[in-house]
C-alpha cells in the first residue's frame, strides 16, 4: 500500500505485470495488422498512459487519433454519453483500434462503436487495458484484454479518482 495525494492505495495490479501484458499485446496486435493500415483510436483522458505504452509496443507503421467520451461526472456515471472530443481524421478504410482504459458496463464503448461505424472503417476492434465482467450490462467484443478484474473502483496508468492518481506507475484500489 501507499499513500499519495492523501489517499490509502491497495496495489491491484503491479507495475511490472502491466508493462509485459501490454508488451504481449502490441505483440498480438502487429502480428495481427502486419500489412494494414492500423489507427489506433485512444479514449480520453484515461487511455492515454497505456496507448503511449502500446503504441511502442507495436512494431508496425501506423496513425493514431484520440476520441473524448464521457458518461462521468467524478466517480459516478450519468447514463448520458456525449463525445467531448472528435477525431481529427476520417477514419474511411482504415482498420481502426479502439484503445481503451476499461470497459465496465459496456454502455459507453457500445455507443463509442456504433458511432465510429457510420464513418467506414474497414473493420474495428477493441483493445482495453481492464475488463470488469461483473458490471457487464451490454456485450464487447473486447479483441485485445489487458487483466479482467472485480468490481472495484481502479486508479493509476491513466485511470483516475476524481481527475487523480492517473500518474500511479501501476492498477491500484483506493481505500478509505
Amino acid at each position: 500500500m501507499s499513500r499519495l495525494d492523501g489517499e490509502k492505495v491497495d496495489v491491484l495490479i503491479p507495475a511490472e505485470a502491466v508493462r509485459d501484458r501490454v508488451a504481449a499485446i502490441g505483440a498480438a496486435i502487429a502480428r495481427d495488422y502486419a500489412g494494414k493500415p492500423l489507427c489506433l483510436v485512444g479514449v480520453l483522458k484515461g487511455s492515454f498512459v497505456f496507448m503511449a505504452d502500446l503504441m511502442r509496443a507495436i512494431e508496425l507503421p501506423l496513425t493514431l487519433d484520440f476520441i473524448g467520451i464521457s458518461s462521468y461526472v467524478g466517480t459516478q456515471t450519468s447514463g448520458v454519453v456525449k463525445i467531448t472530443s472528435d477525431l481529427t481524421r476520417p477514419i474511411e478504410g482504415r482498420h481502426v483500434l479502439i484503445v481503451e482504459d476499461i470497459v465496465d458496463t459496456g454502455l459507453t464503448m457500445r455507443y463509442l462503436l456504433d458511432n465510429l461505424a457510420t464513418r467506414r472503417p474497414a473493420s474495428i476492434e477493441v483493445c482495453a487495458l481492464l475488463v470488469k465482467p461483473a458490471r457487464a450490462r451490454v456485450a464487447i467484443p473486447v479483441r485485445y484484454k489487458g487483466f479482467e478484474i472485480g468490481d472495484e473502483f481502479v486508479v493509476g496508468y491513466g485511470l483516475d479518482h476524481d481527475g487523480r492518481l492517473r500518474n500511479l506507475p501501476y492498477i491500484g484500489v483506493v481505500r478509505g
